[in-house]
């Protein structure tokens, strides 16, 4: 996650807002109150309402339809734009449980708080993807410290580890073939794997 936010607070002006945005290259501000408080997060989305009914006369029918974002068009202050509550998580979620948030909630950015609330910084899209850029080495280490070792500390034959891009393969034969679905499935919740081919057999298949 990214440490240095820029943020507002509930009083921030709709001008004031934009040109954080543009001077930060950033789509969305989190809005705080008190000691650094979570309320709600100001987005381009709260925003565009503004322009898009500026000179229009909306049909009693957009009316019921559109009537958050009317509201919105209306707005001048943080409070009044802010989505709330704000869609956050904690700083010990995962990549994986940020990924899903942002994927089911359909935000490009996501304010990271503690257990009261208070924001800590900010996790974006961008920074979520930079797992991948892990070198094979340093994953490769882990899964043999990690898994392999973990669970075939003695192998009929030697496992082999092999990561190639990202992709995982995994060859050797072990004692017991429940262990091996389980190495593929932890293999594959390492953070920086993009695909695993897991060759491994076991002595007990027969």
């Amino acid at each position: 996650m990214t440490r240095a936010v820029v943020a507002v607070g509930r009083s921030a002006l709709f001008k004031d807002i934009v040109e954080r945005m543009e001077e930060w290259q950033v789509s969305a501000l989190p809005v705080l109150e008190g000691d650094g408080r979570v309320i709600g997060v100001v987005s381009e989305a709260d925003l565009l309402p503004k322009e898009e009914f500026r000179d229009s006369d909306p049909d009693r029918l957009t009316q019921l339809r559109r009537l958050t974002d009317l509201a919105k068009a209306g707005a001048v202050s943080a409070e009044q734009l802010m989505s709330t509550p704000a869609v956050t998580v904690h700083g010990d979620a995962t990549l994986a449980e940020a990924a899903r948030i942002m994927a089911l909630r359909r935000v490009k950015r996501l304010p990271v708080v503690n257990a009261e609330g208070v924001l800590e910084g900010v996790v974006s899209r961008g920074d979520l993807l930079k797992v991948f850029l892990r070198p094979d080495k340093d994953l490769a280490d882990e899964i043999r410290r990690d898994i392999v070792d973990v669970l075939f500390p003695t192998p009929v034959e030697p496992v082999h580890i092999v990561v190639s891009d990202g992709v995982v393969t995994l060859t050797g034969r072990v004692a017991d073939a429940a262990g091996i679905p389980l190495a593929a499935r932890l293999v594959r919740g390492v953070e920086g794997i993009v695909d695993v081919d897991c060759r491994l057999t076991a002595a007990d298949a027969g």
